[in-house]
């Protein structure tokens, strides 16, 4: 089996360090160990953490690097983000980058403030919170140069969670497996209501994962209006079409 040493290097041609490597390993470890008493994921063995966890977070790097460079400071913030994908493997790897992760469920933020203090990463923070409810909130709108989700929802409810946290220039990008043309029209639509369009799509294929994952890199061009994200849970309930 490939190493996560080997598919990162094939993926991004990054060598990993030592201490990148023990921090991926225990973060391994300490997941099957939560997972136990907590949700956290489905995906338990080893290998299949590596690259579905591990390698597919990392994925996320591929647009960033090619398009805000590999060392340029980047603001960050992660929506949706569970059990920390993928927001924490991309501090992990990446000092550079400040991650902020928003995560409603209490239990899994306990978790991923466990992986952060143990392995002592400095950039990354967690917020136990609501998007919607960051959206709004000065201290985090319009204020990422980055927000990413992990495939918690439709390209349209996802673009009226990122794109309010998102400064002006700056760009959102969604993981997806199954995206269909119809998914994208009305994503595009939605897009140009909160201040955004579609910049690119770029398929991913991963060792041994039958089907292609997308990364739906969307870019902010005008301010999103104020009243946009809408109430919790409005969002997901009416979808903006």
């Amino acid at each position: 089996m490939a190493t996560l040493t080997h598919l990162v290097h094939e993926l991004l041609g990054i060598h990993l360090t030592k201490l990148q490597m023990d921090a991926f390993h225990f973060y391994e470890t300490e997941l099957r160990r939560w997972n136990e008493n907590i949700n956290l994921t489905r995906i338990l063995d080893s290998q299949d953490i590596l690259v579905q966890h591990f390698l597919d977070s990392l994925s996320c790097l591929l647009p960033l690097h090619n398009i805000s460079g590999k060392h340029a400071p980047i603001q960050l913030v992660d929506v949706g983000s569970g059990a920390g994908f993928p927001g924490i493997p991309m501090a992990i790897i990446s000092s550079n980058i400040d991650v902020s992760l928003v995560e409603s469920t209490e239990k899994k933020c306990v978790f991923m403030n466990q992986i952060i203090n143990e392995i002592g990463l400095s950039n990354a923070r967690v917020f136990n919170e609501r998007v919607e409810k960051l959206g709004q909130d000065c201290e985090h709108r319009e204020r990422y140069d980055w927000a990413i989700a992990r495939a918690v929802a439709s390209l349209p409810v996802l673009a009226e969670y990122l794109l309010p946290l998102t400064r002006v220039s700056g760009y959102c990008l969604a993981q997806k497996t199954l995206v269909s043309e119809s998914e994208i029209s009305k994503a595009t639509s939605v897009l140009s209501q909160l201040g955004g369009h579609l910049d690119q799509i770029v398929p991913v294929d991963l060792p041994d994962v039958h089907q292609t994952r997308h990364l739906i890199v969307m870019r902010k061009i005008t301010a999103t209006p104020k009243k946009y994200p809408r109430r919790p849970g409005i969002p997901k309930k009416r979808p903006l079409i």
